[in-house]
Formats: C-alpha cells, sequence, structure tokens
C-alpha cells in the first residue's frame, strides 16, 4: 500500500486519522498502542507474509535489551546484533554470497533468492541503533509498545528516515500539542513530496527508464541517450527519495511525531563531504557514529582514517543492495572522501564555483553503476556518455525542458520543509495545496504511479 495510492490516501489514512483522533480524546493513554497497531496494520496490507517475522525481531530485540539492562551483558546485546545482520544476510544476500563463491570456486552452486521482507534494511539499522546507544548510556530503555513504533512506525519503516532512540521516545510521551499550523505544515509537507515524487519522480522515470532497459538488454546508447539516462536517473532518484521522506514527514507530523529532515539540497553541495550532510542525511549519520569512528574515524592517523572512509563507504553501497555495482558505488565514494582528506590536509582549496560542477558530475557519474544492474550494463552507459554509441533509441527532445526545470528545482529552489515554512500562515497556500492534492489524486487514480525506488533497498 504505497503511499501515492488512492487505497493509502483516500481509505488507510482517512481512518487512521479518525480514529486516532477518537483515541486522544477518549483514551490518549492508549495512544502508543494504538500506534503501534496502526504500524503492524500499515506492514500486513502491503506484505502480510513478513508480519511473523517484523514481530520476531521487535520483541527479540527488545527482549535483549530488557536482559541487559537486567543483567549488565554485553554478550547479549552483541548475540542480538549478530542475529539482526543474520537475518538481513540470509534475506538480501544469500544469493549475492552464493554467486560471489560460485564465481570464485565454479562449485556451481544453486542460487536461492528470497522474497525480500518490506524495510528489512531500515528496522535492522533501528535495532542496531537502540541496542548500541542503550549500552553506551544514550538511549533510555523502552516499554515493548514503545520500541515497537520505534522500529515500525508506519510512515518511515520502509525507507527511513532513521531515528535514533532518543529522538522519538520523548515525543511518544509527550507529541507535538495539534494545533491548526502543525496540521497545514503536515498535509502541505505531504502534498509536496507526492508532487515531487508523481509528477518529477515518475514523470522523469518515463523517460529514463526505457533507456536502461534497452541497455540492459544489450542496446548501446548514443550520447544523447547516454546523458539522458544519466542525468535523468540522478534527478528522477534525488525527487524519488525526498519525496519519500517528505510524504514519511508530512505523515508523522499529522500523528505528533517530528520526524528528523533526510535532505538538504543536496545537489548544491560545492564537496563530496557536504553532499553526505545534505543526502540521505540520517544513514549518513548512522554510518558515521556505528560505522566510521568505531572504525577508527580520524583519530588514529591518515592512513586508518583513509582506510575507515573507504571501509565505511563500501560497506553502506553493500547495504543498499546485494551486488557488486552497488559496492562499486560505496567504494568509490570512499575513495574519493579519502582524496578530499588528502586535498584539504595538504592545504588545498577549490572555489564554490568550481566545487559545485565537480561534485555534481561525480555524483552523477557514481549513480551509474548504482543504477546498472550488471558492470556490463554500466560500461555500457558510459561508453554512450563518451560518444562512442549510435544508437538513438530512447533519446528524446521532451526529456531536457522537464530536466532543466527539475534541476533548478533541486538545486536553486527551497526544500520543501523551507517552502512549507514559509507558506503556512498564508491562505493561498492552503488554496495551492488543495489544487495541487485534486491533480495528484486525478494523476493517481489513472495508475500511471510507479513504486518508490528505495523500496526495493
Amino acid at each position: 500500500m504505497p503511499f501515492n495510492s488512492l487505497p493509502f490516501l483516500l481509505l488507510f489514512l482517512p481512518l487512521a486519522l479518525g480514529l486516532h483522533a477518537l483515541c486522544i480524546a477518549r483514551r490518549p493513554g492508549w495512544r502508543v498502542a494504538w500506534l503501534a497497531a496502526l504500524s503492524v496494520a500499515f506492514y500486513a496490507w502491503w506484505d502480510l507474509r513478513f508480519v511473523p517475522l517484523l514481530g520476531a525481531s521487535v520483541a527479540l530485540n527488545w527482549l535483549a535489551g530488557e536482559a541487559w539492562r537486567r543483567s549488565g551483558r554485553g554478550s547479549v546485546l552483541t548475540a542480538a546484533i549478530v542475529l539482526d545482520l543474520g537475518l538481513l544476510g540470509l534475506f538480501k544476500y544469500l544469493g549475492f554470497l552464493a554467486g560471489l563463491v560460485d564465481a570464485a570456486t565454479g562449485a556451481d552452486i544453486p542460487l536461492v533468492t528470497l522474497a525480500l521482507p518490506l524495510g528489512i534494511s531500515f528496522f535492522t539499522f533501528q535495532h542496531i541503533a537502540y541496542l548500541v546507544d542503550l549500552r553506551r548510556g544514550t538511549a533510555a530503555p523502552m516499554g515493548l509498545l514503545d520500541y515497537t513504533v520505534y522500529t515500525a512506525f508506519f510512515p518511515r519503516v520502509i525507507a527511513g528516515p532513521l531515528v535514533r532512540p532518543a529522538e522519538l521516545l520523548g515525543q511518544l510521551r509527550a507529541p507535538e500539542p495539534a494545533s491548526a499550523d502543525r496540521s497545514a505544515r503536515a498535509v502541505m509537507l505531504l502534498t509536496a513530496g507526492l508532487a515531487k515524487k508523481v509528477f518529477l519522480g515518475d514523470g522523469l522515470g518515463g523517460f529514463v527508464d526505457p533507456v536502461w532497459a534497452a541497455a540492459a538488454a544489450g542496446g548501446q546508447p548514443g550520447a544523447a541517450a547516454a546523458w539522458q539516462a544519466t542525468i535523468g536517473y540522478a534527478l528522477q532518484l534525488y525527487f524519488d527519495f525526498s519525496g519519500y521522506t517528505d510524504m514519511a514527514l508530512g505523515l508523522a507530523l499529522l500523528f505528533g511525531i517530528v520526524l528528523p529532515d533526510n535532505f538538504r539540497a543536496p545537489y548544491r553541495a560545492a564537496s563530496l563531504q557536504d553532499f553526505w550532510r545534505r543526502w540521505h542525511m540520517t544513514l549518513s549519520r548512522f554510518l558515521r557514529d556505528y560505522l566510521y569512528i568505531p572504525f577508527g574515524g580520524n583519530r588514529h592517523g591518515l592512513p586508518r582514517q583513509i582506510l575507515a572512509l573507504l571501509a565505511t563507504m563500501t560497506l553502506g553501497g553493500l547495504w543498499h543492495g546485494a551486488g557488486l555495482t552497488f559496492v562499486a558505488w560505496g567504494a568509490a565514494h570512499g575513495l574519493a572522501l579519502g582524496l578530499h582528506v588528502l586535498w584539504r590536509r595538504a592545504g588545498l582549496s577549490m572555489p564554490e564555483a568550481a566545487g559545485l560542477p565537480a561534485t555534481l558530475a561525480f555524483v552523477c557519474l557514481a549513480w551509474v553503476p548504482f543504477r546498472a544492474p550488471d558492470f556490463s550494463t554500466a560500461l555500457t552507459v558510459y561508453r554512450g556518455l563518451l560518444g562512442l554509441g549510435a544508437d538513438a533509441a530512447g533519446a528524446s527532445a521532451a526529456f531536457w525542458p522537464l530536466a532543466a526545470g527539475a534541476a533548478a528545482l533541486a538545486i536553486l529552489g527551497p526544500t520543501a520543509r523551507e517552502a512549507v515554512a514559509r507558506a503556512v500562515p498564508h491562505a493561498w497556500a492552503a488554496a495551492a495545496t488543495a489544487l495541487v492534492l485534486a491533480a495528484i489524486l486525478l494523476q493517481v487514480g489513472n495508475d500511471a504511479n510507479q513504486a518508490f525506488l528505495y523500496a526495493r533497498f
């Protein structure tokens, strides 16, 4: 039941909000229990098969936290984290690892592919954050219902944003007070995210996806088609994922929960380090706190720092998908971040006017293996970018006006949260939101909506 579907927008969400309001009015102490039940119902509606897995995962990690709190045995937390990573590996990486062993040994291992539980990458990270923060003393113990909402809160269970336990627990016990401004901000964020997804993300996908499909099937795109596929995918991914985040923030706010922002105009970054402070910000923070710093960070000399960056980003790439192309994407970012550290250590600098296009070019070119199903397809697209292809199939002149407008919005325009903060006091903003929402419902009603890209990770 995606957020950009009529069953969610016209059935699930109004019913959930109505019952939530009734709960607040009649039984405010039941609010957390209702949010937990609502989140499980949402997950079950989307994929009933994995509700037992989600429930067992939540219960076991919560019990591990309770066992550690009573006994003080760190081995309990370690065992729980190993189990979490083992389940993630079983469902997401079993076929990938078998393929690597087969390629290395020629053992002809049967490739087993299991259905991927919805949101398993995200709720696994939530478990790890809770258990590690509990041991560090930066998270307070949660009750089982609180922990269920922390892990599976429906606006963010599919693709984040990732939250720290301390960011959510206080809001479960004392939500942001209901007000007309809060409701207005929530609806505007939801509408802005839907518009980004439906009109820009899906609109760009209509031009981009056929070129990638042709390249994967063995076609050789020409320069125009290859650049269309590369630039278009960079914009498609941004508007699709940031649109999802805006929707998640708006939906959570409707229920009195403020989630952390996940994007701050990343294509406006003047360096790669700045890019990762703006793109998927909650994942960047997780990788920093739970991988980069434990690997040594910048506390043990320059060589250790470079290796920590490379290892962190490579594992971050692997987290996105079970494929060597994702590993290559992460490693490329790790190497580039390492070069950035060396550049700064050498006392060198780069004007923002040069840093912005250089960063944007690297990021867009690095998205090629991230999007490609295999290295062969990635190389095919890179050949096209160099003008070594002759097939013009997929190239469309209609793509460039849409891409230019999307790029201007991504680089120069305000973020959705900034725009909403400025617009809330004005009556015209309410009318504009209503018109945009009506247009979105008409578009979604035509079954033109596509799945969220990050739902597959």
